[in-house]
């Protein structure tokens, strides 16, 4: 699976589990180590384990796709899966504004989210 793709599904997966303010940062250009960064994050330390848990789950019994390493924990709000080329940082709202990787990596250019089809009413002549 390519990295663009394993992003994406990264963030489907987190707003599975109704993870908040989910980005993608492309680093490729600005970074030798991964390609994306996909950032979510969680309320609390269950919601966090519901996040973690959806992705790693998925990934692996679906596309068999295991991360390289996982580092942080629940208790301290973040929680990195390093999935080579994307690393999943799931972390509480709190942890994140402090440690700001947004504005750190600000010259990485963010993946839109995908757009939700609406549907138009059929009318009735």
């Amino acid at each position: 699976m390519d990295s663009r793709k394993l992003a994406l599904l990264c963030r489907e997966l987190a707003d599975n589990k109704k993870a908040e303010d989910i980005a993608i940062l492309d680093v490729r250009e600005l970074s030798s180590v991964t390609d994306y960064f996909v950032i979510a994050s969680g309320t609390s330390e269950p919601h966090l384990r519901a996040i973690v848990d959806e992705i790693t789950d998925k990934l692996r019994d679906e596309h068999d796709v295991r991360p390289k390493a996982i580092d942080g924990t629940l208790q301290a709000a973040w929680v990195v899966l390093d999935y080579f080329d994307v690393i999943v940082h799931v972390m509480r709202q709190d942890v994140r504004e402090r440690y700001d990787l947004e504005t750190l990596w600000g010259d990485a250019p963010r993946l839109k989210p995908r757009q939700r089809r609406t549907r138009t009413p059929s009318r009735k002549a």
